[in-house]
């Protein structure tokens, strides 16, 4: 037992060290500095917010705009900006595994929890601001919102690391990525509510583990106001499965990899 404890207190200390190297080079010591970790998805989802604002969505549902687009773009954020942090994420750290302390995985863990952190204040502030502006109203279910939003960062955490480990064999991973995170966006459920949909197509709409996650976000926020449709069992044995798979690719990528 004390062994394994040993070794994970070891881990987070390098993940710790590999977070804080992160958010130096990524957002520097200049300007705003770290505060891009958060303020950069809080632009993304305002800009969403008020391109929707613009083409009068409010005239289409009673749903309000606002809140529509903070918690659909902010779900959004939460689970694709993963992947895209992972995809690649050995290449320019090759330097640093040359210590034996540092693995792969450890590489995937600190961008990954860097990607949850931003998402997650962004998130939580945007709210707070636009509910202090009287533009969102308080949310119905605190804790089904973070039950819905802790699946969709589980879901995005083994999306990266699966595909995290599989762009270390094969840069085709990268040049599929970006045209399929733009494909899955606007089925995503980011845009619309399931119970929109025609029968056949929520069918193959719920068939995407990320769908069920948003509309459990949004019954948590919106309450009896919307008809959700989900299946968090259903989601958490995919994200189950593809953890499972994803750990697997991990180990076999990191017995490929040279230290630079």
């Amino acid at each position: 037992m004390e062994p394994a404890l040993s070794a994970l207190r070891v881990q987070v200390r390098v993940v710790r060290a590999l977070l804080l190297r992160e958010i130096l080079t990524r957002y520097g010591r200049h300007n705003i500095g770290f505060l891009w970790l958060f303020v950069e998805p809080m632009i993304f989802t305002l800009g969403v917010a008020a391109l929707w604002t613009f083409a009068r969505f409010h005239e289409h549902s009673s749903i309000p705009v606002v809140a529509f687009a903070v918690t659909g773009y902010s779900s959004v954020l939460l689970w694709r900006n993963m992947p895209t942090r992972c995809i690649g994420a050995v290449e320019p750290n090759l330097a640093l595994m040359s210590h034996r302390q540092v693995k792969v995985i450890d590489i995937f863990l600190s961008r990954l929890v860097l990607e949850a952190m931003g998402a997650t204040i962004s998130f939580i502030v945007l709210s707070l601001v636009f509910i202090a502006m009287g533009w969102m109203k308080m949310p119905h279910d605190v804790l089904k919102i973070a039950q819905a939003w802790f699946m969709l960062a589980w879901f995005g955490m083994a999306l990266a690391i699966f595909l995290g480990s599989l762009s270390i064999r094969s840069e085709l991973v990268e040049k599929l990525w970006y045209p399929a995170a733009y494909l899955l966006f606007p089925l995503s459920g980011a845009a619309f509510m399931v119970d929109w949909l025609p029968p056949a197509a929520r069918k193959v709409v719920l068939l995407l583990p990320m769908v069920h996650g948003v509309e459990c976000l949004r019954e948590g926020y919106f309450g009896p106001a919307v008809s959700s449709h989900h299946d968090l069992a259903y989601m958490g044995i995919f994200s189950l499965a593809l953890t499972a798979v994803a750990l697997a690719q991990e180990r076999v990528a990191s017995k490929q990899v040279v230290p630079g």
